[in-house]
């Protein structure tokens, strides 16, 4: 339980860091096209026509055009680097699958065309009890337990044999074949992709806090 409250105070303490210096870095952007002789800063309201106005164009353009898409390259970048790694067969993600939705809610959102979801119920089963689901990672349990306030529902999936293998493996669904599709995603130190997480979590925290960042210029430039 110490290990990974000490994982989530870290990747926290490191995302506020990464978030203050990408604030930073993107303000110089936005400074250096700044034309000169505009009084006030990107959130100003400019006359139409004006270069106030034509400079928030322009931020705005920036941050679809150019940032958004670097971003997308780079997370492209790190995913396609996953390949280089392998399950180590310990089977904690077959066997302890989490969801802010129940049953039944899966259920109705798989009906409205929801493709993960249908996906997820194609898998996995609910756990009768929390207690079942504890046995298998109990320190992920009580972590969620003490930070998460909303209910979390707990699944497996009953494909699985005795010696931690797929019984249907060649007929996984995708959200099998991708999974971790993250590398800030809390994973037991068993696992084999443990090792891209490190390597990639301080880029994927950075381009988090990035996208966090475009997404609330892009809300409030007054254009």
């Amino acid at each position: 339980m110490k290990d990974l409250n000490s994982i989530l105070d870290n990747q926290r303490a490191k995302f506020r860091e990464v978030f203050k210096y990408s604030v930073n870095e993107l303000q110089k952007r936005i400074d250096e096209i700044k034309p000169s002789g505009v009084e006030g800063d990107i959130f100003s309201e400019f006359p139409t026509e004006s270069s106030g106005r034509k400079w928030q164009t322009d931020v705005l353009n920036m941050l679809e055009n150019d940032i958004s898409k670097d971003i997308y390259l780079k997370f492209n970048e790190i995913l396609a680097e996953r390949k280089n790694y392998h399950c180590n067969c310990c089977a904690t993600c077959c066997n302890l699958a989490c969801s802010e939705f129940s049953p039944d809610e899966l259920k109705s959102r798989a009906e409205n065309g929801d493709n993960f979801a249908k996906q997820f119920l194609s898998i996995f089963v609910p756990y009768k009890t929390k207690e079942e689901a504890r046995k298998v990672y109990p320190e992920y349990i009580a972590l969620l337990e003490q930070n998460k306030e909303d209910d979390v529902y707990f699944y497996h999936c009953p494909k699985l044999t005795a010696d931690k293998k797929c019984s249907d493996y060649e007929n996984r669904p995708q959200i099998c074949r991708d999974f971790p599709d993250n590398p800030l995603t809390l994973l037991p130190s068993v696992c084999g992709f443990c090792e891209w997480k490190n390597e990639n979590e301080q880029m994927t925290l950075l381009l988090h806090a990035m996208i966090e960042i475009v997404e609330y210029y892009k809300e409030k430039i007054p254009v």
